[in-house]
């Protein structure tokens, strides 16, 4: 994948994800409205293809407003990556040269490497993780609107031991999955799977979207680091 084909593909799929936050906004109070109206209107403009340099500079504007409006990152982890890739965009897009502009998409390919590798590495010093004590509380204690079946997964200690160690052991062998472009490909299925999973029954529809926006600048990566040798 060439780096302006994955810059293009980050750009909708980022445009795309702020479109459906800011949406969830439009009833919201004046003050926010007053953020969040202009983001819809500027991620739709980047879906578009217009002025994408600018246009991701403005989106990162708002969002380092929002951070202050709402006194940090309101939706934890989504929200961090979110200003990281539209952080990254804006740098590649202004970066000087082109070897800079790599670096600056390179940066956001590692960090979400990073990101599942560090979460699997917090997971298993846990010993609650470990023994599968920890998915139990998710199920039963979950202040989501999850269903009584959900629930009732937390008395099944052998299926979430396996699935606690399923998901540790991702989580850290997925830096592996650069080793070829096929099962850097399957290992984003399954990451993206995952993600949509946690969407579906507990309501985290923004880390989908948003991490999936981060998708083509690891594609890029894997191929980029292959070619130097």
């Amino acid at each position: 994948m060439e780096l302006d084909n994955a810059i293009r593909l980050t750009e909708i799929a980022l445009g795309l994800a702020f479109t459906q936050q800011s949406i969830e906004h439009l009833k919201s109070t004046t003050h926010e409205k007053t953020l969040f109206i202009p983001r819809l209107i500027l991620s739709l403009l980047l879906v578009a293809g217009f002025q994408t340099p600018w246009i991701t500079l403005l989106l990162l504007a708002i969002s380092l407003a929002m951070l202050i409006r709402f006194q940090g990152p309101y939706h934890g982890g989504a929200d961090r990556m979110s200003l990281l890739i539209v952080s990254c965009l804006s740098l590649a897009h202004f970066a000087p040269t082109h070897y800079w502009r790599e670096v600056a998409f390179g940066y956001l390919a590692l960090q979400l490497l990073l990101s599942y590798f560090i979460s699997g590495w917090v997971k298993i010093v846990n010993p609650e993780w470990r023994s599968g004590r920890a998915l139990s509380d998710v199920f039963q204690f979950s202040a989501y609107p999850v269903s009584d079946a959900l629930r009732q997964l937390a008395h099944s200690p052998r299926l979430l031991f396996t699935m606690s160690w399923a998901v540790i052991l991702f989580e850290l062998l997925f830096p592996l999955s650069l080793l070829s472009s096929t099962t850097l490909i399957i290992a984003l299925f399954i990451a993206a799977a995952f993600h949509f999973a946690n969407a579906c029954l507990f309501g985290l529809n923004r880390f989908f979207w948003i991490w999936i926006a981060a998708y083509p600048s690891i594609l890029w990566f894997q191929q980029r680091v292959m070619a130097t040798f």
